[in-house]
C-alpha cells in the first residue's frame, strides 16, 4: 500500500517538477496563499511572515537554484517563464482548487507573468514592492536612490560599491557577501533595528547562477489590462529598488487593483510594518 504525504502539512516538503528538485515549506492555517521570494537567487528566509501564518497557509517556495532546490543546467535558464513554470508545478501538486499568490520584488515579476498565464488557479493576487517593468531607466532610478542612500550616514558610504559587486559576484561566497553588505539599503532605517537584524543579515545566503543570469529586461506594462485576479498592491515609500513609482503604475494597470502605501517601510514592509501589512493582506483575503 502507497502512503502520501499531505501536501499542505506544516514543515518542508519537495517535488520533483521537470526532473529538478523543488523544495517549499508550509506554516499556517487558512486559505493557501503561495510566497515567491525577491532575489533571483536569493535564500527564503528573509520573507518569513509569522503574523500572517496565523490567518493563512503560508506556502514559501525555495526557487530553484538557492538552497536545497535543484540547480539548472545553465545560468541563462534561470528566466522568468522558468520561474512561473516551477510556480505551477508547485500549485498542481498541493491539489488546491485555488490559491493566493504573493510575489515579492523579482517574485513580484514571476506571480504577474503567472496571473496572465494562469488567472484560473488563482483566488488573488498580492504583488508586494515590485514593479511591472525593468530595464535602463529602472536601473538607473535605483542606483541614484543608492547614492542618495550612501550619503544618508558614514556606515552607507560604500553601498553602492557593494551592490555592484554583488551583481558581479562569480561565486556563491561572493555573492552572500555582496548582499550582506548591502543589506541596510532594503529597509527605511536598518540602524535603528540593527540588534534585530543582524541574525538575518549574518545567516543571509545568495547563489551567484541565478544572479549573473543575465536575464533580458522584465516589461508587462502593456499586459495588466488584462490581468482579471483581484489583486493588492503594497509597496514601501523607502524602497529604494521597486518604490511607490512602479507600485502606482501597477496599480494604474491593473483593473480595480488596491494599492497600499507602507509610509515607514523600504524594501521589507512585512518586517517593517507587520501589523499594517498583515491588516491589509486580512482584508483583501477576507480572513
Amino acid at each position: 500500500m502507497s502512503i502520501t504525504t499531505d501536501p499542505l502539512l506544516p514543515g518542508s516538503h519537495t517535488v520533483s517538477i521537470g526532473g529538478v528538485l523543488q523544495r517549499y515549506h508550509v506554516a499556517g492555517a487558512g486559505p493557501v496563499c503561495l510566497v515567491h521570494p525577491g532575489g533571483p537567487g536569493i535564500g527564503w528566509e528573509y520573507l518569513r511572515m509569522p503574523e500572517l501564518e496565523r490567518h493563512l497557509t503560508v506556502v514559501y517556495l525555495e526557487p530553484v537554484g538557492t538552497g536545497s532546490s535543484g540547480r539548472l543546467p545553465r545560468p541563462h535558464d534561470y528566466r522568468i517563464d522558468v520561474y512561473a513554470g516551477f510556480l505551477h508545478g508547485v500549485i498542481e501538486h498541493l491539489a488546491a482548487p485555488s490559491v493566493y499568490l504573493l510575489g515579492h520584488s523579482h517574485g513580484g515579476f514571476v506571480a504577474q507573468r503567472y496571473a496572465l498565464s494562469h488567472p484560473s488557479r488563482l483566488a488573488g493576487l498580492i504583488l508586494f514592492d515590485t514593479s511591472p517593468v525593468t530595464g535602463e531607466e529602472f536601473w538607473q532610478q535605483a542606483l541614484a536612490n543608492l547614492q542618495r542612500f550612501s550619503h544618508s550616514r558614514p556606515e552607507a558610504a560604500g553601498i553602492p560599491q557593494a551592490f555592484q559587486r554583488a551583481l558581479a559576484a562569480a561565486d556563491d561566497e561572493a555573492c552572500t557577501q555582496g548582499i550582506r553588505d548591502i543589506l541596510p539599503a532594503y529597509y527605511a532605517d536598518y540602524w535603528a533595528r540593527e540588534s534585530e537584524l543582524a541574525s538575518l543579515r549574518g545567516s543571509l545566503r545568495a547563489w551567484a547562477d541565478p544572479v549573473r543570469a543575465g536575464e533580458p529586461p522584465f516589461d508587462v506594462r502593456e499586459e495588466l489590462g488584462d490581468i482579471t485576479t483581484a489583486t493588492l498592491i503594497i509597496s514601501g515609500a523607502h524602497d529604494f529598488i521597486c518604490g511607490p513609482r512602479w507600485g502606482r503604475m501597477l496599480h494604474e494597470g491593473i483593473p480595480d487593483a488596491q494599492f497600499l502605501l507602507l509610509e515607514d517601510s523600504g524594501h521589507m514592509g512585512h518586517f517593517e510594518q507587520p501589523v499594517a501589512f498583515t491588516s491589509a493582506i486580512r482584508r483583501f483575503t477576507c480572513t
